[in-house]
């Protein structure tokens, strides 16, 4: 039973936090050869300011989201200081 950890910073929508798990979900099973419903997903969200680059807080702030993996665009997190 694989067991995934995702540190993911806050910002996310719902759909997008559910469009990850299951395509993560899908790797593991493609991947690993397991079933979907032994893949087991613990996502974290990371408060603004609570992640640190070397010694530097960070703060989440985000692009605008664009839906849809399929067309290779995703929304990315934008550090900020």
């Amino acid at each position: 039973m694989p067991v995934i950890h995702i540190h993911l910073m806050e910002g996310r929508t719902t759909e997008q936090k559910q469009a990850l798990m299951r395509e993560v979900t899908r790797a593991a099973v493609d991947s690993l050869g397991v079933k979907p419903q032994s893949v087991r997903i613990l996502l974290q969200e990371l408060q603004s300011g609570h992640f640190s680059v070397a010694g530097e807080p960070k703060y989440a702030v985000t692009e605008p989201a664009v839906t849809g993996a399929a067309n290779g665009h995703y929304p990315k997190p934008v550090s900020s200081n």
